[in-house]
């Protein structure tokens, strides 16, 4: 399917004109730009994340990537567009509100408190303990406590309950950042570039991770490294110039000549 083609697939599901959007896309941006002191960082005509969807979005440096997650987790206010979740326009909604939602967001540098151990972090991730900091200790349930155990141990990281995070490894750092993200039970994790820095093991498991996730959440994720993206082998979006150049997996993407021209290279 060519670009032009799934441009008319989306606006066949156009929140303006269908009410089957909701139904089928958890997340639509719609006519969607991001201006900045003139410059257009993000012109998105339309793009569709289904439901217990892998999406990957690749794209050169300074392609829009990070704008448009910007853009759908209410950190950037579009220039013009709207970005529908889960049946509901978002647009003018603040992140805060935004998150509440639904969205989680975990960035390229890995956000945990190095001060507090691996455990202590998890806790604070709990939904409302960022309220609860004063009585943190020891105010979480079994169930918490189960939940907690059973991501941890998922990841590796069971056998790191009480090291302090500065002592984990960056792979493990990862690994801690996106479980605490889990925890919270978003129904679209914003992934970006999880696998920088990680050993080829690690990029591994983390591919495994992601995958695993997508049983029970939504998930977009930035990338630059192509090894890893293969090994996703879910649904690519290649954003150029904050344009969609080509969608596709990663094999048809990667036979594109615009996009082997602007990006991947020879």
């Amino acid at each position: 399917m060519n670009q032009a083609q799934r441009i008319a697939e989306y606006k066949e599901y156009s929140p303006r004109d269908s009410r089957f959007t909701e139904e089928r896309y958890l997340l639509f941006l719609e006519d969607i730009t991001a201006v900045f002191d003139g410059f257009k960082a993000l012109d998105i005509e339309a793009l569709g994340i289904e439901y217990n969807e892998l999406r990957v979005i690749i794209g050169p440096n300074g392609a829009g990537k990070t704008t448009l997650c910007d853009v759908v987790s209410g950190k950037t206010r579009p220039t013009t567009g709207s970005v529908f979740f889960d049946g509901a326009d978002i647009t003018q909604q603040t992140e805060a509100e935004i998150a509440l939602r639904g969205i989680g967001r975990k960035f390229q540098t890995p956000t945990v408190f190095d001060s507090l151990t691996t455990y202590e972090n998890m806790e604070l991730a709990l939904p409302g303990h960022y309220r609860l900091w004063s009585n943190l200790f020891g105010s979480t349930t079994n169930a918490q406590r189960e939940r907690i155990m059973e991501i941890l141990e998922r990841v590796g990281l069971a056998d790191e309950l009480h090291r302090e995070a500065k002592y984990l490894s960056h792979g493990q750092r990862q690994w801690l950042a996106i479980s605490t993200l889990v925890l919270s039970d978003p129904k679209l994790l914003l992934v970006d570039e999880p696998a920088a820095g990680l050993t080829d093991a690690e990029t591994a498991l983390t591919a495994e991770l992601l995958l695993e996730l997508k049983e029970d959440h939504t998930l977009i994720v930035i990338e630059h490294d192509m090894d890893f993206v293969r090994q996703l082998d879910s649904f690519v979006t290649v954003l150029n110039e904050g344009i969609i150049m080509a969608e596709g997996m990663m094999h048809e993407v990667q036979q594109n000549e615009e996009v082997i021209e602007a990006y991947l290279g020879r």
